[in-house]
């Protein structure tokens, strides 16, 4: 394999690694109205994680709702995206011990 090509293997490897996944990002562009949307019902054994928008590192991302699978004794913090001054922050969900 040649270097440059290594280089970008190890640039997408950890750029999509689980344990970079949680980071949170700042953005300089404020995020689009929040769509309206039909939650579900509740199901026993999951934590529902509502849609929303993240951040893909060019522009936002429509995410739909999904069902996690709870973690006994945590509590999920949902995904949110946070207004400061003149940045907005995205900050991934995540459980409370993450």
């Amino acid at each position: 394999m040649k270097i440059p090509t290594l280089a970008a293997a190890v640039v997408v490897a950890v750029a999509t690694s689980p344990a970079l996944a949680d980071v949170d990002v700042q953005i300089g562009a404020a995020p689009p109205p929040d769509r309206e949307v039909v939650v579900p019902a509740p199901r026993a054994g999951y934590v529902y994680e509502r849609p929303h928008y993240s951040w893909d590192g060019n522009t936002y991302v429509w995410n739909d709702g999904r069902y996690i699978e709870e973690r006994k004794g945590h509590v999920y913090v949902q995904p949110q995206i946070e207004h400061r001054g003149e940045h907005w922050f995205f900050h991934h969900g995540h459980w409370d011990d993450d």
